[in-house]
């Protein structure tokens, strides 16, 4: 195995006997089950009145208290989720899109400013854009590459938050986190980030994160059957802050979902070192293709960020993007892609299966950098063979050549 194999699935041997040992329920003389068993319900009932009351403040401390702030499977994926992240209190909530929203609206207000990386998940832009924009916060773009005179040029007394993606959506830039985060501080502002790829190769606290993002419909589900996600604090006042935000809004996640994600969680070591691996290996045969012209993994070299990623990160996962030569039409990749027959076609990823997605045209871009300059699709690579994904990979490729592109 190369250094380069070993460093992409390194961090996934860290977090193994975590991933199997934690949240789990201590054994007893009477016998114990493997796994936690799901509490369905609403209602939380208590012997007296006398206890009810003394119930002020359990809100903020995992507690039964009402079905709707969470449940014990719930509290128990809160308490995994804090050790996998590097946090002190997490909040699971029902989608990765509701992780991304719940937090800006708690900690933003009328008047406020954000700062998001133009290489940002299209829904969490559409969402500044439309319904931050009216409550009456400002969106500010940056170039996810931005320098940190170009970060600190963007920045006003109103800013709030700086948003980062790292590794972006589709165009998988590596961003410069600790660097962010020293700006946000020292402007009076929060860092939060959208960790999702880098789910125990990237610990988020260590490097100046104040709010980590998880889409834990991913890699912790890990099975395609589930939508939910978490936001992960390290800070007392930020915990209080973003769990009366949700509660107030509502938020949370079915127990059948928490005990699913929980479940996928004690896989997650051995699917992602396995996944990380195969993953690089067809991103490594691609470069030699002549029908592409980039591959957009964090780990190869021409990546952009890919010296931070070397830095930052302890390994990698499943997900990057490809980019083909210019004289490939739009027409011509999309046939291509329907004639794959071990990719599904499909959004989402981080499941046990390989797919498919076409990125060409889903890439905004208002600062003038990192957009596609052809036909794009993205990969995840899932726990088939990497020989036959690589054959039906060449099989779609070596289709293209004479074709009325």
């Amino acid at each position: 195995m190369s250094d380069l194999e070993t460093r992409v699935s390194a961090g996934w041997n860290r977090l193994a006997s975590t991933l199997v040992q934690a949240a789990r329920a201590e054994a007893t003389e009477s016998g114990t089950l493997v796994n936690l068993p799901v509490s369905r319900g609403s209602t939380v009932l208590f012997p007296t009145l006398e206890s009810m009351n003394r119930m002020d403040g359990r809100s903020h401390a995992h507690k039964a208290v009402y079905g709707a702030m969470g449940t014990p499977i719930q509290h128990e994926l809160e308490n995994l989720l804090s050790t996998i992240e590097g946090g002190t209190h997490t909040q699971v909530v029902n989608s990765g899109l509701s992780a991304c929203t719940t937090p800006l609206l708690a900690f933003l207000g009328q008047g406020d400013h954000l700062l998001l990386p133009d290489s940002v998940y299209g829904p969490t832009r559409r969402f500044a854009d439309t319904m931050l924009k009216r409550l009456g916060v400002t969106t500010t773009y940056y170039a996810p590459m931005a320098t940190r005179t170009e970060v600190e040029s963007l920045l006003r007394p109103e800013t709030r938050i700086i948003f980062a993606e790292s590794p972006g959506s589709h165009t998988f830039e590596v961003q410069d986190v600790p660097m962010l985060a020293d700006v946000a501080h020292h402007a009076g502002a929060l860092l939060l980030l959208d960790n999702t790829w880098g789910i125990g190769v990237f610990q988020p606290f260590e490097h100046g994160v104040d709010v980590s993002i998880q889409a834990l419909t991913k890699y912790p589900g890990g099975h395609s059957d589930v939508i939910i996600g978490s936001i992960t604090v390290n800070d007392e006042t930020h915990w209080k802050t973003l769990r009366d935000a949700s509660i107030q809004l509502g938020q949370c996640a079915s127990p059948d979902d928490c005990w699913l994600t929980l479940r996928g969680l004690r896989t997650m070591g051995v699917r992602l070192a396995h996944q990380s691996r195969s993953a690089l290996e067809i991103a490594q045969w691609l470069k030699t293709r002549p029908e592409v012209a980039r591959v957009l993994h964090p780990a190869l070299e021409d990546c952009p960020g890919h010296e931070i990623w070397k830095r930052d990160f302890t390994g990698a996962c499943g997900l990057f993007g490809v980019e083909l030569q210019s004289d490939i039409s739009v027409a011509a990749a999309e046939r291509m892609i329907d004639g794959l027959s071990m990719f599904g076609i499909g959004a989402s990823w981080g499941g046990y299966e390989s797919l498919v997605l076409p990125t060409t045209g889903h890439v905004r871009r208002v600062t003038g950098e990192g957009g596609p300059k052809a036909a794009t699709f993205r990969l995840h690579i899932g726990l088939e063979s990497v020989d036959d994904l690589k054959a039906d990979l060449a099989r779609g490729l070596d289709g293209l050549a004479g074709v009325d592109q």
